[in-house]
């Protein structure tokens, strides 16, 4: 699949039609070790409405990019909340890994100090074309929100189907 087919602007039905933002989906079976690592740490979330996981920004925490038309969404997360879930190095997967240093830059360009590769970690990374730009409140960057799936899915309106069912959960991140 590709990242315009598990990213979505969209309004998300337990927070009403009109809040629209950026919705990812992750599986929670997945073969990349990001993803898996993303929906490990979805189990730190503290509920809020029925089936709506609300996690600190220091478990997981998103980052909004724009290129052009292009809008990214990172989900990253500091090595410490990895090595609270015993997780070693192994599982994480060099690529993984790698992504770490690009974090470097990125604490370096929004001008935060402290957080080296060692400490931040890029799980995931998706991307689509659009307009939308997300809205600041107050200087806080909209919330990401991630709904969790076994398998693959072919529609949001499948998503949606699983939500409503309790066959999936819906995270709030905070953006960077």
């Amino acid at each position: 699949m590709d990242d315009s087919s598990r990213m979505w602007i969209t309004a998300v039905p337990p927070f009403g039609p009109d809040d629209i933002g950026v919705l990812l989906s992750v599986d929670t079976d997945s073969a990349d070790p990001g993803e898996r690592l993303v929906c490990r740490l979805l189990d730190r979330g503290h509920e809020g409405e029925e089936g709506v996981f609300y996690l600190l920004p220091f478990d997981l925490s998103a980052r909004y990019a724009r290129t052009g038309d292009r809008l990214a969404v990172a989900l990253v997360a500091p090595r410490a909340a990895l090595d609270e879930e015993t997780l070693d190095e192994a599982v994480l997967g060099a690529s993984v890994l790698d992504e770490a240093v690009l974090d470097e830059g990125l604490a370096e360009a929004e001008g935060r100090s402290g957080e080296g590769p060692e400490e931040w970690v890029t799980l995931l990374r998706r991307e689509l074309v659009t307009d939308f730009v997300p809205v600041e409140q107050d200087g806080e960057k909209q919330a990401v929100l991630l709904i969790d799936h076994l398998g693959p899915v072919a529609s949001l309106d499948e998503l949606f189907a699983r939500f409503e069912a309790g066959e999936s959960g819906i995270a709030v991140l905070n953006a960077q």
